[in-house]
């Protein structure tokens, strides 16, 4: 099958990025106080989760009085036919099938997790009433902005489409099947 690969050298690599700055969502300062008060009276088993996400609270309360938004790269990567689309969340499957929809190149690849890491960024319903889930909660590692997800997805499909795709390669055409080995298809023998 390698032998049988087209091979050419018609396949255009070009790459286009942008980088911006994204702000935090910020915890209410009701919410902080009521974290502080869960972290004071300690773990209580079996479940850690308020315990859990007050931590979580107060780490994202002092990471945002350091660093109140955080600088996202966006990258659309060419190589002929192909673009692969990354971004730095641990992005929603939804977002990934938007960019493959708005995308001009016949094999269109999301990445995530590239060139940094901003944790959980869920789709925009996920926020709503029939939404939720640990990824849509408050805390240090899933804080953007609401509109991170559809700034990533608009941005990349931007990208992608500034590019011009290359030839898809044409592979050669398979021989008409023979007749299949019978090995797996005799019948059971008894004796």
């Amino acid at each position: 099958m390698l032998l049988s690969v087209p091979r050419g050298t018609e396949a255009p690599i070009d790459a286009r990025q942008r980088t911006w700055k994204i702000k935090r969502r910020v915890p209410s300062p009701e919410k902080v106080a009521r974290a502080r008060e869960t972290i004071k009276a300690g773990k209580r088993p079996p479940d850690f989760t308020d315990w859990t996400f007050a931590k979580e609270t107060l780490m994202l309360d002092y990471l945002i009085s350091k660093e109140p938004s955080v600088e996202v790269e966006v990258q659309a990567l060419q190589v002929g036919p192909a673009v692969f689309v990354s971004n730095p969340a641990e992005y929603f499957v939804q977002y990934g099938l938007d960019i493959k929809k708005g995308s001009k190149f016949p094999f269109t690849f999301p990445v995530e997790l590239a060139n940094g890491c901003v944790g959980y960024v869920p789709t925009e319903e996920a926020f709503g009433p029939k939404g939720g889930g640990y990824e849509t909660r408050l805390t240090y590692y899933s804080n953007l902005e609401i509109t991170a997800g559809r700034q990533f997805a608009e941005t990349g499909i931007q990208l992608a489409n500034e590019l011009k795709p290359g030839p898809v390669p044409e592979l050669p055409k398979l021989p008409a099947p023979g007749t299949p080995w019978r090995y797996g298809n005799v019948p059971p023998e008894l004796n």
